[in-house]
């Protein structure tokens, strides 16, 4: 029985032994052909697209600051709250804004009722200049009048001096009587005063003319006086609607409002903190717009440009896909733009390969199952051919 035995472990071993002699080499061809199929998919990859790890996802990140300082009454946001574009996110004290509204409103009625009040000067000016006119009018008519009025009495002195003259021989010839000759010496003399108040009554007309003339001349500067007055009050109404504007500019900065869509972040106000303008209160991440800077290595970019389609991988959501775009190459290397750039002119040169840092827009709609964020890692691979 023992003798059996020995012998069927020592036929097991053998079958054994011989079946590892089959299975080595057909695990090692399996092997072979399984590098083999991965360099090839590899190498038909490479030829294909370029890919890089060295991502991120980027989004528009506004620091949000006051224009004005003040304190703060009200705070309406939490750290990663949704906000949309126009929302108040901090209130500050607006009691002073608003007295200096109400100031500058008042001073504006003041500058209407100016204006109200220089017109009706302007209005009382041209009466006057008018009334003047009339005044130059009647003078002048008075004028002609009163040299007819000499005219007719220089007739009449003639007409009397005549008569008295052949009166005067007739009372010598004793043809006259007394009374004849006195009657025509008293005409004589009475055609003589009127003609020396007739001519007297064309100069006091002259000189209402030339006063008439003064006083239109008075009422014409006046009323233009007026009419500057009027558009200086007019310039002062739109200086005090300028402030008026200002100081309703000014109270509306009490109100912080939100520039765009986004989520809070980074909140750092406090209630009754007095805060300075330029003073960063919260930051505002906008999500609707994500893009990738994917740093390429510069030997990976001879074939990419513009348009190309790209594949994104987010290493948070390894089985999600998300395509996007190369939408531009930055036109400088990553290290041009560091605080201390290397300078190869100096010490000893060690050439690196550089970084070129290059836009990628993700396609609209290509985020709704994931929740993607700034600043997450992400592989990239460009379609070149």
């Amino acid at each position: 029985m023992e003798t059996t035995e020995i012998e069927t472990t020592e036929e097991n071993d053998v079958q054994e032994k011989k079946s590892k002699k089959i299975l080595l080499p057909v695990i090692g061809i399996l092997i072979v052909i399984a590098a083999i199929a991965y360099g090839y998919k590899r190498f038909t990859y490479s030829m294909h697209n370029e890919d890089t790890e060295n991502s991120q996802l980027q989004a528009n990140i506004v620091p949000v600051a006051p224009r004005i300082s003040g304190y703060v009454t009200d705070i309406y946001i939490q750290d990663n709250m949704q906000v949309k574009k126009g929302d108040t996110l901090v209130k500050l004290d607006d009691r002073d804004l608003k007295i200096k509204v109400e100031q500058a409103e008042i001073n504006l009625e003041n500058a209407k009722a100016n204006v109200d009040v220089v017109r009706s000067n302007v209005t009382s000016a041209n009466a006057s200049a008018n009334a003047t006119s009339t005044s130059i009018i009647t003078a002048e008519a008075n004028i002609e009048t009163a040299k007819a009025n000499v005219e007719s009495a220089k007739v009449r002195v003639w007409n009397a001096t005549e008569n008295f003259k052949r009166y005067e021989q007739l009372y010598k010839q004793t043809s006259a009587t007394q009374q004849q000759y006195d009657d025509a010496s008293a005409e004589k003399q009475s055609a003589e005063r009127q003609q020396q108040i007739a001519e007297k009554q064309v100069l006091v007309a002259e000189a209402q003319l030339r006063a008439a003339k003064q006083q239109t001349a008075a009422s014409a500067t006046q009323a233009s006086g007026a009419g500057t007055q009027v558009n200086v009050a007019a310039v002062g109404i739109k200086q005090h609607e300028a402030e008026l504007e200002y100081a309703k500019l000014q109270l509306s900065y009490a109100y912080i409002l939100a520039p765009y869509n986004g989520y809070i972040s980074k909140k750092n106000v406090q209630i009754g903190q007095l805060i300075n303008p330029g003073q960063t209160i919260c930051s505002l991440v906008d999500e609707s717009t994500l893009w990738v800077v994917a740093n390429f290595k510069e030997t990976q970019i001879k074939d990419m440009h513009p348009g190309q389609t790209v594949e994104i991988k987010v290493d948070a959501y390894p089985k999600e896909k998300i395509v996007g775009k190369l939408q531009s190459i930055q036109a400088a290397t990553g290290s041009t733009f560091s605080l201390l750039p290397a300078d190869n002119a100096t010490g000893n040169f060690v050439k690196v390969v550089q970084r070129i840092p290059v836009k990628i827009i993700i396609d609209k709609d290509q985020n709704k199952n994931v929740q993607l964020r700034a600043g997450m890692n992400v592989t990239v691979a460009v379609k070149i051919k």
